[in-house]
């Protein structure tokens, strides 16, 4: 055990030294921080890094802070380009400036899309267990939340499509949306260009759009493909909805900046039109600074380095936590960096976990139940920070978990 705590093999080479840095972030009215009961918690729940972004990106905002002037700001056309041209190549997905709308963060994209295609009553599908502002922001427009379950590969350690189940539930008369993750969060999954032909497929067959979440796309681990659900042939994608952002990916979550991608002209309007009603579509001139300095290939650059770390990371806990506790295993990850922790050998709830975790061993996760009723029995944890940290807070968990039944 002592071995592997100290193990250092994994680490990703001394120029990524980035992310290895402590940076000190309680009392800065971080909300991952400063919203903990006391300042000797660990906070492993919140999906933002402890890392410095990318410098280019703090340096263009130093740039814009030095104008002194921070008035209604003008998407100019190089962000538009910007999108585009990240997108095509670092991904083969090819649209136009045309297809893209700006807003203020992918919920707020994926309410307004809810509204501009729906219909109170209409029923909504997601893949539970999956991101939580799926459900509100389903329920905030008055549709019906409909699971199609993801299958708990146990033996393979990981979730999996049930295609015939997604084939009942695109039948409904009232199905009108899919809401998919892709990369999945929590599950950690990085759908397959297969995988996604299946799921265009049915929804073709049905007449049910596809509205993709990808704001974890840069975040794969390994060699994992992330495949943009748009970049499909167009007979499967083109009237698909993706909303994306830099945000997760660089840790500018904060500068509120998000893109909305359709071709479909007509559904565009629509959800511009929504955009407008919600009161979304004004976005700060940080935000715009920020995509245009992370959509290059120094960023592009900056992102490799940043996933080697969260894959060392990723291989540390899951090793780690194999030899503690072989009794609660961590799901195989392919993208995020949101480690996924099976608990139901405990036989209690998700809520009690982290509610013990937090009062007695000072370390902070996510409940799985907030995800969904298949979470139930999970945990997220956030690996995304520098290796020192991830141990001791990993260490507090296993004190947590390991004695759980001695009480």
């Amino acid at each position: 055990m002592t071995d592997l705590l100290h193990n250092t093999a994994g680490c990703v080479p001394c120029t990524d030294q980035l992310f290895t840095k402590p940076i000190q972030r309680r009392g800065t009215n971080s909300y991952k921080w400063d919203s903990a009961p006391s300042d000797d918690v660990i906070p492993l729940w919140v999906a933002d890094m402890d890392f410095e972004t990318y410098p280019a990106i703090t340096e263009a905002l130093q740039r814009r802070v030095a104008h002194g002037i921070f008035g209604y700001t003008r998407v100019p056309d190089a962000y538009y380009e910007s999108v585009c041209r990240w997108f095509a190549r670092q991904h083969d997905w090819h649209f136009t400036p045309h297809d893209i709308i700006y807003t203020s963060g992918v919920v707020p994209a994926i309410s307004a899309v809810i509204k501009a295609l729906t219909l109170p009553g209409d029923q909504v599908i997601v893949q539970g267990p999956v991101y939580n502002c799926f459900y509100s922001s389903i329920r905030n427009n008055g549709c019906e939340t409909v699971s199609n379950a993801l299958i708990y590969n146990k033996v393979a350690m990981r979730y999996e499509i049930d295609y015939d189940d997604l084939d009942r539930k695109l039948s409904h008369e009232r199905a009108r949306l899919l809401l998919l993750c892709n990369p999945h969060n929590p599950g950690g999954r990085v759908w397959t260009r297969s995988e996604l032909t299946r799921v265009a497929e049915l929804c073709r067959k049905h007449g049910v759009r596809v509205v993709s979440d990808e704001i974890h796309c840069e975040l794969t681990l390994y060699d994992n493909k992330y495949t943009p659900f748009g970049s499909l042939p167009d007979e499967l994608s083109y009237g698909s909805i993706t909303c994306c952002s830099p945000s997760k990916a660089f840790n500018i979550a904060g500068l509120q900046i998000a893109n909305i991608v359709c071709r479909d002209a007509q559904v565009r309007e629509r959800i511009d039109r929504a955009i407008n009603i919600n009161e979304v579509c004004d976005v700060n001139p940080f935000g715009v600074e920020a995509l245009m300095a992370a959509y290059t290939d120094g960023g592009a650059e900056w992102l490799v380095a940043l996933r080697r770390y969260l894959t060392a990371n990723y291989e540390w806990l899951r090793q780690y936590m194999a030899e503690a506790l072989p009794h609660l295993p961590v799901i195989r990850m392919e993208g995020t960096y949101l480690a996924w922790v099976d608990c139901s050998a405990l036989g209690v709830t998700s809520e009690a976990i982290e509610e013990r975790l937090l009062r007695e061993h000072k370390v902070w996760v996510n409940a799985g139940s907030m995800y969904g009723s298949e979470g139930e029995h999970f945990i997220r944890i956030n690996m995304a920070c520098p290796r020192e940290r991830l141990v001791e807070g990993v260490k507090r968990i296993v004190e947590g978990l390991a004695d759980w039944n001695k009480d």
